[in-house]
């Protein structure tokens, strides 16, 4: 039998940053995964993460993997994959199935780091083929290259299913709907607009009445519902579908931390059965933690801070580290934690109707309930530079739609001319700084992980305006191409001709695409269709 000073369970984003932390005081660290390739999550993430720079914001989730990995790799942290473990038992002793055989592993610390499953509706139909869910669409879509399906209709509107609609999207699939029995948008506002500039209609207090079809998917009924939640008879609609794509929650795999014994809550704020855990993730059972979803469902940056945590005190419970440093470290990480902790989406807030934003102005209704902005919003939040110079570029200056307190603020360190201000939390509006002078270098646009900025100039040419928007679909329009420009509800408003494509490597695969519009249109226009 093996021993090892810590041994985690689970080579996702807490798993591994435990790992690494732990690693680092000196512990002989073992991390069993049952996939066959290590980090969770986030090698399924191909969008721009948010936060600030110690969360590791404007970087895509599968880099951010890439480097845990080798930084796990440098540390000495010893992987094994396609290792399940069965079970936690007395004194520590942890039994995996690993190459076939069932061998044991025995250490002196424990930390689960299992995350979550996806949880599932019923409705007539729901066993059909072609009912999936959002994570396994990313998982066909991300690590297999493999559309879900030709027309999907996703099922929920919190991040995963706003982000994952998207990410259909750019695997080629055509989202026909996203359904929702909330009454409001439960993701950020930001990934509902990219969405709805695309076409894509939000049906909020609907529900799946049926899947149509005998061997698969072949269309779906929705209905509006009451404030019961209960379908509404009369307002039925059919979409011709082949996939029917469910984003409705995840529930935390605890199954090993309550076998092992330790003490569990029913917490449905946290997402289910969860242990009950100090803030360093310590169970009730001395040296056994809990880190990541498996404690309690967040965002990846949350909980990878979360695992750096509990790697640090477990490092600390066998004197690998001392008190004092420990205190420190941990302190240093709970500053970071509470800021991801803040604004409109802290845990405080989950369930809750938020009116205002943190500056006292009226959130914008038609966002929540339709997924894009209208008139009356632009009014109360878009503010802009535009400052007459003499240079080509004297008109061109930056539009901001950001509109949530959402914890993240990358767009302000990726203007070197100090054009965007966050203020004093990350959680603030990002406001244009009247006095700065914009470039037109559009690395604003490229850091933007919610893609809610664009450069906009009114007077490029005499009854024309340019826009320049972020762009992640291929094929990218050609110079010289002439196509449809969308409004933010992706409605066509008129031709517009593709003027400039900018794809650095400083832009991370997202392609500046800078199109030519009516000048009426310049603060309308906001998504390009060949």
């Amino acid at each position: 039998m093996k021993r090892y000073d810590l041994i985690i369970v689970g080579a996702g984003p807490s798993g591994l940053s435990a790992a690494i932390e732990a690693a680092k005081c000196g512990m002989s660290v073992a991390v069993f995964d049952e996939n066959a390739k290590p980090g969770g999550q986030l090698f399924k993430q191909i969008h721009k993460f948010f936060g600030s720079k110690e969360h590791q914001a404007k970087i895509r989730g599968y880099k951010i993997g890439e480097t845990l990995l080798s930084q796990a790799d440098e540390a000495g942290v010893q992987v094994f994959l396609n290792a399940t473990v069965a079970g936690i038992y007395l004194d520590k002793e942890v039994l995996v199935q690993l190459n076939g055989a069932m061998e044991h592993f025995k250490a002196d610390t424990i930390i689960v780091a299992t995350g979550a499953a996806e949880n599932m509706v019923t409705f007539a139909g729901w066993t059909l083929p072609g009912v999936i869910g959002a994570g396994a669409a990313q998982t066909m879509m991300n690590l297999y290259g493999i559309q879900p399906g030709q027309r999907v209709l996703m099922l929920g509107s919190g991040n995963v299913g706003l982000v994952v609609s998207f990410q259909l999207m750019q695997a080629g699939c055509d989202v026909v709907a996203l359904v929702d029995a909330a009454p409001r948008v439960g993701g950020y506002g930001v990934h509902a607009a990219k969405i709805a500039r695309c076409g894509v209609p939000f049906y909020l207090s609907h529900t799946i009445t049926r899947a149509e079809g005998s061997d698969c998917v072949t269309g779906v009924e929705i209905a509006q519902v009451d404030e019961h939640f209960t379908p509404i008879p009369g307002t039925e609609k059919q979409f011709d579908v082949d996939t029917i794509c469910l984003a409705v929650g995840l529930s935390p795999m605890s199954q090993l931390l309550k076998m092992a014994g330790c003490e569990m809550v029913d917490d449905p704020r946290r997402g289910g059965q969860v242990p009950l855990v100090a803030e360093n993730g310590e169970t009730s059972i001395p040296g056994i933690f809990a880190a990541g979803d498996v404690s309690g469902i967040e965002e990846a940056s949350s909980a990878m801070i979360g695992g750096r945590m509990s790697g640090l005190a477990a490092a600390a419970y066998l004197g690998f580290l001392s008190e004092q440093d420990k205190d420190h470290r941990l302190a240093e990480l709970e500053v970071a934690l509470e800021s991801l902790h803040q604004g409109m989406f802290a845990p405080g807030s989950k369930g809750k109707a938020i009116a205002k934003t943190d500056e006292g102005i009226e959130v914008s209704q038609s966002l929540l309930k339709k997924g894009y902005l209208d008139d009356a919003d632009l009014k109360r939040f878009i503010r802009s530079n535009k400052t007459e110079l003499t240079n080509k570029k004297s008109g061109v200056h930056p539009v901001i739609e950001c509109t949530q307190n959402i914890p993240c603020n990358p767009c302000q360190d990726a203007c070197a001319k100090g054009c965007i201000k966050i203020g004093k939390t990350i959680t603030a509006l990002p406001q244009i700084d009247e006095d700065s002078i914009c470039t037109g270098c559009g690395m604003c646009i490229a850091s933007c992980s919610g893609q809610a900025i664009f450069l906009v100039d009114e007077d490029y040419e005499p009854g024309y305006a340019s826009i320049t928007l972020p762009y992640e679909f291929l094929p990218l329009p050609q110079k010289g191409e002439v196509g449809t420009a969308l409004s933010r509800s992706g409605q066509p408003l008129s031709t517009a001709e593709i003027i400039d494509v900018r794809n650095a490597k400083a832009f991370d695969h997202t392609a500046l695409v800078t199109m030519k519009v009516p000048a009426d249109q310049a603060m309308t226009a906001r998504f390009y269709k060949s």
